[in-house]
């Protein structure tokens, strides 16, 4: 009997200094469509008032805060103990992913060396997150996109988007996603939507369709401008640019007066 593939173990790892505690639903939610969150663990100081929202949402979530008490103006002992940690988790073998929640510049070479080692990394911070950091990690995902509604309610809205997502035009992502046609186009121009959204990944890591106000890659290449999108009956959503327009042939022996 052919065993069903193992879900991938991945350590999540918070900075809370520099994440809301508002995006913890949306987090897990996300990291749950990567694999299984085996660890779970926050960073920061909470004997103060400043970290209480994340208090209040460790046990829902299950995650298991380290306290660092900041006995020194501008020294970060949270960051520190976040990193040992990282090593000390990749070097037992036992994760096929690191999850790192931060928007802190700081953790650029821990994502670089964890991506060394052969193992994924993915990134969760702001959009004000340095691109250092973000290129450092197999995926980055914005927590803008991973914000419950304005109401408080973790729905999304009719185009199946948080309310609290980074508001982009469709029309800014048509360049990448026809750099991503022309890198994987056979004769006719016609490619696998999936495919695409793999080499989307790979050319950008930050790349998300929340980002630009759709909830799925197909609805924004339908909105982006310049492409047709075409389904296969059994074979999937195909796309391709949509062709210039040919100019009308000159009639010979007429001429313009």
């Amino acid at each position: 009997m052919v065993s069903e593939p193992r879900t991938p173990r991945l350590a999540v790892l918070i900075d809370a200094d520099n994440t809301t505690a508002r995006i913890a639903s949306g987090l897990f939610e996300e990291i749950a469509k990567i694999g299984e969150a085996s660890v779970r663990r926050i960073y920061g100081d909470f004997s103060g008032t400043r970290l209480k929202s994340w208090a209040d949402v460790l046990s829902t979530h299950a995650i298991m805060p380290y306290q660092n008490f900041a006995y020194t103006t501008g020294k970060n002992a949270s960051d520190i103990a976040l990193v040992i940690d990282a090593m000390d988790l990749l070097h037992t073998g036992r994760f096929d992913g690191f999850c790192l929640v931060s928007s802190d510049s700081d953790f650029t070479r821990l994502a670089s060396r964890i991506r060394e080692q052969g193992i994924n990394v993915y990134g969760f911070g702001e959009q004000k997150t340095p691109e250092s950091f973000r290129q450092a990690c197999h995926r980055f995902v914005y927590t803008e996109n991973l914000l419950p509604s304005a109401a408080g309610s973790d729905r999304t809205g009719q185009s199946g988007v948080r309310q609290g997502s980074v508001a982009k035009p469709p029309s800014a992502a048509a360049h990448l996603i026809r750099t991503a046609i022309t890198q994987l186009e056979d004769e006719d121009g016609w490619v696998p939507l999936g495919g695409v959204g793999k080499r989307l990944a790979i050319l950008a890591s930050d790349f998300d369709s929340r980002t630009y106000g759709q909830s799925k890659l197909v609805d924004l290449v339908k909105k982006a401008g310049g492409f047709e999108v075409r389904r296969s009956e059994g074979r999937g959503v195909y796309i391709r640019v949509k062709p210039a327009a040919e100019k009308p042939a000159s009639v010979k022996g007429t001429s313009s007066r």
